[in-house]
């Protein structure tokens, strides 16, 4: 999870990289050493225990020596010597590095050498989420927080394990199948005429994905019943959403939240706006595998449920405590109840926490994941990133629920193979309808109360 905002610091002057296996690449360039003192400084003055620096040292020259071993140089690296001057030392890790270039002899890039040493470093805390992050890691981190973009039909599938034919388990608002009229819950038996049957959800995804314009025709059973004719949908451009609703029967409303995004928020808004105007008389928010995200957006999402009072309380290395409230953008109070499982984690249970404690909703499912740390994201110039766990953080009522997780109100397991949103194939999600129809129906029978004849 990350801070309000993934830092952007960008605190050094770009440079071209050499390539690899470049035989006139030069031992170390002005980037790598600038990145290394600033991964140095950061993790230094960050991390939120108290770090030891020659530790951080002794990483950075243990990871170069693996480094070495596993493209088979032979590694006699002498021992890094930290001091409190950090530029001092950080340049001495620089200088391990330079070592290590000469003595790999061209084999190994000494960009990826200061890689190794930097990793090395983050290494040294030993907390698995302090890590460094290479070019490559850290677009798939934005990605999976932020969305992507692919050509497509806007629909959310998964095998339906007793038929092995594809289930639509959400459809993209205004997307191409939205538009062409596939539903939630119909099923797709047939895909430009080839059966679904024993697809796996990558081989029906490759059919159902293509290139922008095109058309893919889909035989759908909707109800039980095969519809007469194949509904054509028109590909395009779709941006992966972290949030899907639907109205459940009682007008129970269903939202299902995958990350905590930068536009999660926004989308949960959009959601809950629909099933309000549809006529939602509960709400179900499924955070079962999620595994958390932006700290910004666990804010959003639980000031949509939470009208005023805080929602987390973030504490620093120095015991600097900053406490986040409410945004006065709730919802008219409805039954809430929350799904979450093992895998639901950090921002999800930030929000799962603030939910609990604040009285607004109850928690369902099974025990969650435990992770109570926060991190800060810090972009390198060349693409890179440096992640460090910088605070922990405390539910409303001063609860550190790390390596604990948060106990549901309701505890009940997930059935085998279940499918998320379906009532039917959810014993989690019927127990959370159950719950919220039986506080419906007291509300409705309680004194003082009306019912419309």
């Amino acid at each position: 999870m990350t801070a309000l905002a993934a830092a952007a610091v960008l605190v050094f002057t770009a440079a071209q990289l050499p390539t690899a296996g470049s035989a006139a690449a030069p031992a170390l360039t002005a980037l790598d050493a600038n990145e290394i003192q600033f991964s140095y400084d950061k993790l230094r003055a960050d991390f939120y225990k108290k770090t030891d620096a020659q530790s951080i040292v002794d990483g950075a020259r243990a990871e170069l020596e693996r480094e070495m071993h596993t493209a088979g140089v032979k590694s006699n690296l002498p021992p890094i010597f930290a001091s409190e001057d950090t530029a001092k030392t950080a340049k001495a890790v620089s200088h391990e590095v330079d070592l290590a270039t000469r003595a790999s002899k061209g084999k190994i890039n000494p960009h990826l050498l200061a890689y190794a040493a930097i990793s090395g470093m983050l290494n040294s805390v030993h907390d698995k989420y302090t890590v460094f992050l290479n070019p490559k890691e850290y677009a798939a981190l934005n990605q999976g927080l932020d969305g992507g973009s692919f050509a497509g039909t806007g629909i959310v599938i998964q095998i339906d394990e007793t038929t092995k034919l594809v289930d639509v388990s959400n459809v993209v608002p205004d997307g191409p199948a939205d538009k062409a009229g596939i539903q939630q819950d119909d099923v797709i038996t047939a895909i430009d005429g080839v059966s679904t049957k024993g697809m796996t959800l990558q081989q029906a995804s490759s059919h159902l994905r293509g290139k922008a314009g095109t058309v893919v025709r889909l035989s759908i059973e909707r109800d039980g019943k095969l519809l007469d004719q194949t509904v054509s949908v028109t590909r395009a451009e779709i941006h992966e959403l972290s949030v899907y609703d639907k109205m459940l029967p009682g007008k129970i409303g269903y939202v299902e939240l995958t990350v905590f995004g930068r536009d999660t928020g926004a989308e949960l808004t959009r959601a809950l706006d629909r099933l309000q105007q549809e006529g939602a008389r509960a709400i179900v928010m499924d955070l079962r595998d999620n595994g958390g995200g932006y700290l910004a957006a666990a804010l959003d999402v639980s000031s949509k449920f939470i009208a005023s009072g805080p929602i987390v309380s973030v504490e620093s290395r120095a015991s600097q405590v900053t406490t986040y409230e409410a945004e006065d953008t709730a919802i008219p109070p409805l039954p809430l109840a929350v799904l979450v499982n093992a895998h639901t984690a950090s921002a999800s249970e930030i929000t799962s926490g603030a939910i609990q404690d604040s009285g607004v909703g109850t928690i369902i499912g099974t025990k969650t994941f435990g992770k109570g740390v926060v991190q800060e994201i810090l972009p390198l110039p060349d693409g890179s990133a440096i992640k460090i766990t910088d605070a922990r953080y405390l539910t409303p009522r001063n609860r550190d629920i790390n390596h604990l997780g948060i106990m549901p109100d309701i505890l009940i397991d997930e059935n085998k193979n279940p499918h998320y949103g379906s009532v039917e194939k959810d014993s989690q999600l019927a127990r959370a309808v159950q719950y919220l129809n039986d506080k419906i129906a007291h509300t409705e029978a309680a004194p003082g109360s009306t019912t419309q004849q």
